[in-house]
């Protein structure tokens, strides 16, 4: 096992490669004893369709990670392409003028279930194990319910949010 921080990359190398990879915006959201909470998350990769698992990846002090820690469920919400500004919301972006981040948003779920988000692909699930590694713990849920969503997921790269195009559109509309 590789153990010799001493060869690793410079954080900002890693940093700086790590914004070319796009990645899909999702909000990880909870709902128990801890509260209902909820932030944007990249980090979020299926892991096993035997059972079927997913992992996201939640910095380790913050209030998401937890709350998602206590309350033992979590929803990961594949947001849609036209969802930048829930996206902002949940990421803290208007915390300074919007107590609740789930004020105004559309959201489904009994209390002490995770709120799913109207429109987003959503995997609602329950805590399997988490990880430290890091700053960050790995957050791993066994996935209980899929709830398809209305339109083509909202991606991350580079700082900014773009639009995923099949490659015949993308074609089309360099032809024209």
């Amino acid at each position: 096992m590789f153990r010799d921080n001493t060869q690793l990359v410079p954080r900002d190398h890693f940093i700086s490669a790590m914004r070319q990879v796009a990645s899909s915006v999702t909000v990880v959201t909870t709902d128990g004893e801890a509260g209902r909470h909820g932030a944007t998350v990249s980090a979020f990769s299926s892991v096993s369709a035997d059972p079927p698992t997913v992992l996201v990846c939640l910095f380790a002090e913050s209030r998401i990670a937890k709350a998602v820690s206590q309350n033992g469920v979590f929803c990961v919400n594949v947001l849609s392409e036209t969802d930048a500004d829930i996206a902002d919301r949940f990421a803290g972006r208007h915390d300074a003028w919007v107590e609740d981040r789930f004020s105004g948003i559309n959201c489904y779920g009994a209390p002490g279930e995770a709120p799913q988000i109207d429109g987003a692909t959503a995997f609602r699930c329950v805590l399997q194990q988490t990880v430290r590694s890091g700053s960050h713990l790995i957050v791993l849920g066994h996935v209980r319910d899929v709830l398809a969503g209305t339109s083509r997921p909202l991606t991350y790269s580079d700082g900014c949010y773009h639009r995923v195009l099949p490659q015949t559109q993308m074609a089309l509309a360099a032809a024209n």
